[in-house]
């Protein structure tokens, strides 16, 4: 890439650089722009800058440096961390002070900057065009104690790990998954399950690393994804669509089982009461799946199971659902008992889906069709997540879908984009499509504001050849519907300062004539949409005078306002959005805004659907539950 030196620089002037000659002052912010002393004291020969510490003097400055490490060692310490490895960091007490320590197993892991560690010496060592005697004898240097520490610590018992950095970088998979496999061939049975609090909600999860949690290629199926095997087995076991998961799921079971025994017992788990009795703590939750399911659905991108809780009220029942965000799924399996598997846009993800669902369900999110508008059709949607739901409906054929998303998706580069996707539903997978529909959750039980485009679709063979979207059931509901039955924590109170940030904001925004800015929503008035970032909490504030103890329980600044102004709660949220109170929320705040705000409006959704069940054929479906 071309950079303009002259360009770059001119926007990097200091007050101390002025007082140099021109071009001085050039030399000076070029070497800024390349950021190294190097080259800085290179294009100041002639000036002859000197280091003006001593050599003790700048020891002293570093061995003050109390840094967590390098970008490179806190991005692999995030990986450990993720995968559920506790490591220390730099050890003092093992030689040579790895970057991370795995103390139990003696794993000592060294992440390795290529220019210091001198990768490919012998091709590289010609390399350095100024100053070479130097970096030579110090490169050469950091070999041999590399080779030194490695030697060392192998004689004490620990095993060495040492990555690259463009290992790390590139495939940081790969190297995870060396630290991973060989944990788990040292792992001793009755190590192999850790047994955590999950969520708060006094649920479980289990953390398995048995001789069945590997793939085919040796590489440890992540945690989650291994409950979300387990789970989707317990919830199909009878059904025809517990199919995918049986072989791998009875494995992962039968590891769980051997280790609570101490037992190393075959076939010990077919007992379906046994395998239950495993998870009693898992599946005690508010929503599980229906015994005689009128018809079947899949949950794509499902979020918190707002799509899930409509179709289970009307009969239906989940075989399969997939969300990748960690703190989604947590709230997903607290409420309904199931882990959603993760990346759907991955092949071993979509190999899990059962065959003869009736319905696909997916609030699909909209990414930039960046070829909208050249009618290339199903080609056209690739590389966007809308292709991953067109492909499993093209794969798997299900009666009808229903899609959901904002109601900017018809206006998309200038309705480009919602031509192409209903090009490629209706001509492509040959589906009858009728046009979409602006739904207001509004209209329908809910004192929200809400607008989104909801698509549906019918197989050919449903002779479904038109489609009426549900009229409004209830327009009544106001806050005061929804509002918290008793004094809610000083922690949703606004500060006073930032009750001052608020009024500012809006009066600027006012002055150039926008609508930006705080909202008051009345006990008699309804929500504007809920939505995540922005001022998405700020445009839903309320007036509630029932707080008497004004002591801050959080760090904030100035104190609490006294005019009882507040933000909604979560749960005010899930009113929203339809969710009942027996809906658990078992994560942070910032986490249930975040999801509440991304869901969809479950009685919206339900009255809906319910008009789509009552199109399609369901004389077969009462075959789906018994395999027999």
């Amino acid at each position: 890439m071309h950079i303009s030196p002259l360009k770059s620089v001119n926007n990097i002037v200091t007050r101390k650089e002025r007082s140099l000659s021109a071009q001085q002052a050039l030399y000076f912010k070029i070497n800024k722009y390349f950021c190294t002393l190097d080259v800085v004291c290179t294009a100041f020969k002639t000036r002859k800058i000197m280091d003006r510490l001593t050599k003790e003097q700048r020891h002293k400055n570093m061995s003050a440096n109390k840094g967590k490490g390098t970008q490179l060692e806190l991005l692999f310490g995030k990986l450990l961390w993720n995968a559920g490895v506790r490591y220390r960091k730099n050890d003092k007490t093992v030689f040579g002070k790895p970057d991370f320590v795995i103390r139990k197993m003696k794993i000592a892991i060294f992440c390795d900057g290529e220019f210091w560690h001198g990768k490919n010496w012998e091709e590289r060592k010609n390399d350095h065009k100024s100053n070479y005697d130097f970096w030579y004898s110090k490169i050469e240097r950091n070999i041999r104690r590399d080779q030194e520490v490695n030697e060392q610590l192998k004689a004490q018992g620990w095993t060495v790990f040492r990555f690259w950095e463009t290992e790390i970088t590139k495939e940081s998979d790969k190297c995870l998954n060396r630290i991973l496999n060989y944990m788990n061939a040292k792992t001793k049975a009755t190590d192999k399950i850790a047994i955590t609090q999950m969520c708060g909600g006094s649920k479980v999860s289990m953390q398995m690393y048995g001789p069945h949690s590997l793939n085919e290629d040796g590489t440890i199926i992540p945690f989650e994804e291994q409950m979300a095997i387990v789970s989707h087995y317990l919830h199909n076991q009878g059904y025809k669509s517990a199919k995918p998961y049986e072989n791998k799921a009875k494995g992962l079971i039968e590891d769980i089982y051997n280790v609570h025994h101490k037992t190393i017992e075959t076939n010990c788990v077919s007992d379906v009461s046994v395998q239950y009795s495993l998870f009693s703590d898992l599946f005690y939750v508010p929503f599980l799946p229906t015994d005689n399911p009128k018809f079947t659905f899949i949950d794509l991108f499902a979020g918190i199971g707002g799509f899930r809780m409509a179709m289970q009220n009307l009969g239906g029942k989940c075989v399969f659902s997939s969300e990748w965000d960690a703190q989604a799924q947590k709230t997903y399996l607290l409420n309904y008992g199931e882990v959603p598997f993760g990346d759907i846009t991955k092949e071993t993800t979509k190999a899990f889906i059962p065959d003869d669902f009736d319905v696909l369900c997916a609030g699909f999110p909209c990414q930039a069709f960046s070829l909208a508008g050249k009618r290339l059709g199903f080609e056209e949607t690739r590389g966007t997540l809308f292709f991953d739901v067109a492909e499993i409906i093209r794969r798997k054929r299900p009666k009808a879908f229903f899609l959901e998303n904002v109601k900017g998706l018809l206006i998309h580069d200038k309705g480009k984009t919602i031509q192409t996707i209903l090009k490629v539903l209706r001509e492509d997978l040959d589906y009858y499509v009728p046009d979409p529909q602006i739904v207001n959750a509004m209209n329908f039980g809910v004192p929200q504001h809400r607008e989104r485009v909801y698509i549906v679709g019918f197989r050919k063979d449903q002779n479904v050849n038109e489609f009426t979207y549900p009229s409004p059931t209830d327009k009544t509901k106001t806050f005061a519907d929804i509002k918290e039955e008793h004094t809610v924590s000083a922690k949703y109170y606004l500060s006073t300062q930032y009750v001052k940030t608020l009024v500012a904001h809006k009066e600027r925004h006012a002055a150039k004539g926008n609508g930006f800015g705080y909202e008051i929503i009345p006990d008699n008035g309804v929500a504007n949409a809920i939505v995540v970032g922005g001022m998405g909490r700020e445009r839903n504030l309320v007036i509630d005078t029932r707080l008497e103890d004004f002591t801050p329980v959080t760090n904030i600044k100035g104190e609490i306002n006294r005019d009882g102004l507040r933000r909604m709660t979560p749960r005010e949220w899930a009113r929203l959005q339809g969710f009942p109170d027996n809906f658990i929320i078992g994560v942070a705040d910032a986490s249930a805004y975040k999801q509440f705000g991304n869901s969809v409006a479950v009685p919206a959704i339900q009255a809906t659907a319910e008009e789509i069940i009552k199109r399609i054929n369901l004389s077969k479906s009462i075959q789906y539950g018994n395999i027999k």
